[in-house]
């Protein structure tokens, strides 16, 4: 099989694209890797000889992707969507927890596949986090980001902005209540404030829809058992974190919850030795690490029977 493959890029990022494909040159031969224009699903169907195709995007495109590839049985490594939860006990440092929580969901303006996407705060702090997480987030500028003092840019693109402003409107129409953000400014660029939303029913958009910006929604909870139960309470599965200073009763959680990255009082910790995948809607396939290496590779067996020729 030929060691070159097609390189898809978001239709929103072509410069991206085009300097992806000139730094790949410093470490590849320049025809090992070739920009492919189009949709996903001109990219599944791309040349017979690519034998596996890895992506990362929505759910809804990895479904049409693995569903073309499926024409010549081309495998898939799949990293798709997550509505990945964050627990946090009782017994946290809360003003650490709450900047650390903040730029878990908020990082490059939440466009980030295991951004933290619900809190699930226990109800003995839930007002007290709350208020620091606020209090937090009126400190962070959101502008251009290549103006000095600016900590998050713009939604990446209108399709995107269009999303977030009408999650906020079904939002305000459900009556929900906002401790902070919720109005989209006027004037030019896809600028979406910080938008956080006080327990919201367990049914609505903010809490089952993957926001993907900076709309989040904090939730009350009672005991382990229950928020186990919401927190897993998704088609998604790919992360998840767990808050606590008990490290043994933050791990207990760990392992039942149905993700398949859960990280312990910190976020974000990826190692290309430590694997990487998602449960359920959230991708097929698993990346780095030796599992994600025989991902490409093909399993053989000789049996050998030595005796039946024996001189």
């Amino acid at each position: 099989m030929p060691a070159h493959g097609p390189y898809w890029p978001q239709p929103g990022a072509a410069t991206f694209a085009s300097l992806a494909a000139l730094g790949a040159t410093r470490f590849c031969d320049a025809e090992a890797l070739r920009i492919v224009g189009g949709d996903a699903i001109s990219f599944a169907r791309f040349e017979d000889e690519v034998a596996r195709h890895a992506a990362g995007m929505a759910t809804a495109t990895g479904r049409k992707v693995m569903a073309t590839a499926s024409g010549n049985l081309k495998r898939v490594t799949l990293e798709l969507g997550g509505n990945d939860p964050a627990i946090v006990l009782p017994d946290v440092d809360v003003e650490k927890t709450a900047k650390e929580l903040f730029w878990a969901a908020s990082q490059n303006s939440a466009h980030f596949c295991v951004a933290t996407k619900r809190i699930y705060i226990h109800h003995e702090i839930y007002d007290v986090l709350a208020g620091a997480l606020v209090e937090y987030a009126s400190t962070v500028t959101i502008g251009d980001g290549l103006q000095q003092g600016v900590d998050l840019g713009p939604i990446q693109n209108r399709m995107q902005f269009e999303k977030l402003k009408d999650l906020i409107a079904s939002a305000q129409a459900d009556g929900l209540k906002f401790l902070a953000g919720g109005t989209i400014p006027d004037g030019k660029g896809y600028f979406v404030p910080i938008t956080i939303i006080d327990n919201p029913p367990k049914t609505s958009r903010v809490v089952v829809e993957e926001a993907f910006g900076p709309v989040l929604p904090l939730l009350r909870f009672d005991d382990i058992d229950e928020v186990v139960a919401r927190a897993n309470n998704t088609e998604y599965g790919l992360a998840a974190s767990v808050w606590s200073r008990d490290a043994d009763a933050a791990e207990a959680i760990a392992r039942r919850l149905e993700t398949g990255t859960v990280w312990i009082n910190e976020i974000y910790s990826f190692s290309p030795h430590v694997a990487f995948g998602g449960h359920e809607q959230s991708g097929v396939g698993i990346e780095n690490a030796m599992e994600g290496l025989a991902e490409y590779t093909n399993s053989q067996t000789i049996v050998i029977n030595r005796t039946s020729q024996a001189a």
